[in-house]
């Protein structure tokens, strides 16, 4: 080929090339103009991060929505109430933080109800009623849905796991994956390679004198997201032996317990999932306030830390005179220092961490390969023996690539804290402000009225978001702790499905705030306040 030929060549390549530069930039921009009218960021559009489709909200439980753009610290003062949904009948308190994926928003209620709604507008899409199933039990959600694969997944207080499908609400399956009438799945489940993962654990330590205390066994469950079926189980206990009786003349059987209230996560490049447990009903033994490292596809463990060297309580353990029920508070081990929070994963640098919060007050950060501690900061305060734990990192922190968000509970006051994740040292700290419980509906009741932290805290670029005991939902400033808009929930709302009610407390048994496709979502009518008709669900926008 003779140069001139090769240079022609080159010069009509090189004007393809362009045309289809200018043919990818128009599709581009179209799209881009698409896009920006429908209201959806570009990075929600392509990627789909827009959606907040677990309780984790995504498999390393980060609780950061990454792609909320829409909200920020400089119009974050402008939100404003939306739409609510009010139970229009509350059985127990309201627990169940929402999914929002697409334009639709899935939650449980106390009511004994599942809803799909349209998550801008709050319009009727479909419910689901949990006693078509089975009729028998108190049939109440108490965890977080999770979305995927066209299908929402979730449990309930009477040991049910469900699978709906999202888009017509009709039951695909259900299954009792512990027959223990009192095992409750309070555990978020959490979608992984057509599997779910969930946990369970039980109300068997609220037994009497004359219960014959206890043979629940705590457990981590994988099923099959198509069928239910159970493909590996993880008990944290052996199986409980009677040793002999109670004062009562109750048999008595030991070890137990160690339920799995928190919700797990997975580290994706390993295959490696993380779920924390609670403490022992009974004797002494088993993985009771242990974090877990097990193989998601085998259910092997691949290592475990315990925290605590030893936890034995029931509710029993808050009478100081039920030492006979509760050998704990002789020897000052009835503590109830459950990881009930959700472990967070994440890269520094080269090397991958798994932290999670403790009843304790302590957070713990381990080399997510090894188990080995890489810090430990107490940021809760401690509940003497026989307390549960109230002070402590109850449900569950946030992680946005740069800083970890932790709450403390009922820590006289709950505390807001930003935390380096290399070495565990506060970048700054804001307590529950002073006046929550004097300010708003809460100056109504302040015999119930506490300043604690309850939910787990969420956070979205440039902004965290954390609901108190004293029914204010907040939206602090990540970088500084500075609160940059509040919002009392204490109050009557006319729900979009015509039913009038009255919010309190934010949700602290797993729930918190919801950022998706621009609106903050959130759940009132945990405990405290009067809720004689109904408990609600707040959505904002600007």
């Amino acid at each position: 080929m003779t140069g001139g030929k090769l240079d022609v060549l080159l010069l009509e390549g090189l004007v393809v090339v362009s045309r289809l530069r200018k043919l990818l930039a128009t599709g581009f921009a179209l799209v881009l103009a698409v896009t920006l009218a429908s209201g959806a960021s570009a990075a929600e559009r392509f990627t789909g991060d827009g959606d907040w489709a677990t309780w984790q909200k995504d498999l390393a439980g980060s609780r950061f929505a990454s792609a909320e753009h829409r909200i920020n610290p400089g119009n974050v003062g402008n939100l404003k109430l939306k739409w609510a949904f009010v139970y229009p009948e509350v059985r127990a308190q309201n627990r169940s933080e929402p999914a929002v994926a697409g334009d639709a928003i899935y939650f449980g209620g106390p009511d004994g109800k599942f809803y799909a709604r349209d998550a801008r507008t709050g319009a009727a899409k479909w419910e689901f009623d949990l006693t078509s199933v089975d009729p028998a039990g108190t049939a109440i959600v108490r965890d977080g849905p999770a979305v995927s694969g066209g299908r929402v997944f979730f449990g309930d207080a009477r040991g049910y796991l469900y699978a709906l499908d999202a888009r017509t609400g009709t039951l695909t399956w259900a299954t009792r994956i512990d027959p223990d009438p009192s095992a409750v799945v309070s555990s978020a489940p959490i979608v992984y390679k057509g599997r779910i993962y969930v946990g369970v654990s039980s109300n068997e330590n609220r037994g009497g004198e004359n219960y014959p205390c206890c043979r629940f066994r705590g457990h981590l469950d994988s099923l099959d997201v198509n069928t239910g079926e159970l493909k590996w189980r993880y008990y944290t206990v052996p199986q409980p032996q009677q040793t002999g009786t109670w004062p009562s003349g109750a048999a008595k059987y030991e070890p137990s317990g160690a339920g799995v209230w928190s919700s797990p996560v997975i580290d994706a490049r390993t295959g490696t999932l993380y779920v924390g447990t609670g403490q022992n009903y009974s004797g002494s033994g088993g993985d009771f306030d242990t974090l877990l490292a097990l193989d998601a596809g085998t259910g092997g463990v691949r290592w475990k830390n315990q925290v605590t060297k030893s936890d034995t309580w029931r509710v029993l353990c808050m009478d100081p005179d039920a030492e006979g029920y509760c050998p704990g508070l002789a020897d000052g081990t009835a503590l109830d220092y459950d990881i009930g929070a959700t472990p967070n994963v994440f890269r520094v640098g080269d090397r991958t961490l798994v932290g999670v919060g403790q009843k304790s007050g302590v957070y713990h950060m381990f080399d997510a390969r090894t188990g080995q501690v890489v810090w430990r900061r107490q940021l809760g305060v401690p509940d003497p023996p026989g307390g549960i734990g109230q002070g402590g990192l109850q449900w569950g922190s946030s992680y946005d690539g740069e800083r970890l968000y932790v709450s403390s509970y009922r820590a006289d006051p709950g505390t807001l804290f930003a935390v380096n994740p290399v070495n565990g040292d506060v970048v700054w700290q804001t307590p529950n402000p002073a006046d929550g419980c004097t300010t708003g509906g809460a100056a109504q009741y302040p015999g119930s009225c506490s300043l604690e932290h309850g939910p787990a805290a969420t956070s979205s670029p440039g902004l965290v978001w954390e609901g108190s005991s004293d029914g204010k939902l907040r939206a602090y400033d990540s970088a500084t702790g500075r609160v940059l808009w509040t919002y009392d929930t204490i109050q009557t709302f006319t729900g979009v499905n015509g039913v009038e009610g009255m919010g309190s407390a934010i949700s602290g048994a797993g729930g918190g705030a919801v950022v998706a496709h621009g609106m903050v979502y959130v759940q009132s009518g945990y405990l405290g306040y009067p809720t004689d008709t109904g408990s609600v669900l707040l959505a904002f926008g600007r």
